[in-house]
């Protein structure tokens, strides 16, 4: 939709040595409109990212020369490209990895085109709302399913109802929000929010997040946004 906030067409950059795989991807992201060019090995791929721009990056984990592993190390030294990790079955210790090496998302094959091409959009739609290199100036708006946040007006709106919030409930929504899909720690958000040492006293950040989610959760009591890590913090929801 317009609140896409991409100008012109994304492309991505697919490194695979499976052609075959690397031809149904095209397809896929294609019939959104995303462009990709496919590379067979890690050494064409890191080529391809230093000539080219592109949106994303979706990296196969199991590739001879080269692994992913090592791209995605390469990768990071320069760039915060999202990249979408691909991983082979039930390789839990490859997912971990990669997650802590700097990727942002990661499919085990064998996986549903439908699935992949909608990782891809929401990883770009995340990278191009909060890249602070790209060359629009922060949105006004960040649009969720059911949910806008107007950073003009401190409000969120809800259907048809523009809410204002007070400032502190408006900061942790924020900050959450521009953290989607990523676990922030109780600590991260107060001292973020208040600007002061975290004290272990969560009864501050409990409450806020409890009249926030009375405001925007069509249930508070099952949050859709907003949502607790036991024992951790919070997480504002990766498929919004």
């Amino acid at each position: 939709g317009s609140e896409m906030c991409i100008r012109d067409r994304s492309r991505i950059l697919i490194i695979d040595d499976d052609k075959e795989i690397c031809r149904l991807l095209q397809k896929a992201v294609a019939s959104e409109q995303i462009d990709s060019d496919c590379r067979y090995s890690g050494k064409a791929g890191l080529d391809a990212l230093a000539s080219n721009t592109y949106q994303l990056v979706v990296l196969d984990v199991m590739m001879p020369g080269l692994d992913g592993f090592e791209i995605l190390e390469q990768v990071r030294q320069s760039s915060s490209i999202p990249i979408l990790m691909l991983t082979a079955k039930n390789d839990n210790a490859s997912k971990i990895r990669g997650l802590r090496a700097g990727a942002d998302d990661y499919l085990t094959k064998p996986f549903d085109t439908g699935e992949f091409t909608a990782r891809v959009i929401s990883l770009i739609r995340r990278y191009t709302r909060f890249n602070p290199n790209s060359k629009e100036d922060m949105p006004k708006r960040l649009v969720y399913q059911g949910l806008t946040i107007d950073l003009d007006k401190h409000a969120v709106i809800i259907g048809q109802d523009s809410l204002v919030l007070p400032p502190k409930e408006f900061d942790v929504l924020l900050l959450c929000a521009k953290h989607q899909g990523k676990i922030l720690t109780k600590k991260q958000i107060y001292e973020a929010v208040w600007n002061e040492p975290y004290i272990y006293d969560d009864a501050n950040i409990m409450a806020v997040i409890s009249r926030l989610r009375k405001k925007i959760e069509p249930d508070p009591a099952n949050p859709i946004y907003i949502q607790t890590i036991k024992g951790i913090g919070y997480q504002f929801n990766s498929e919004v």
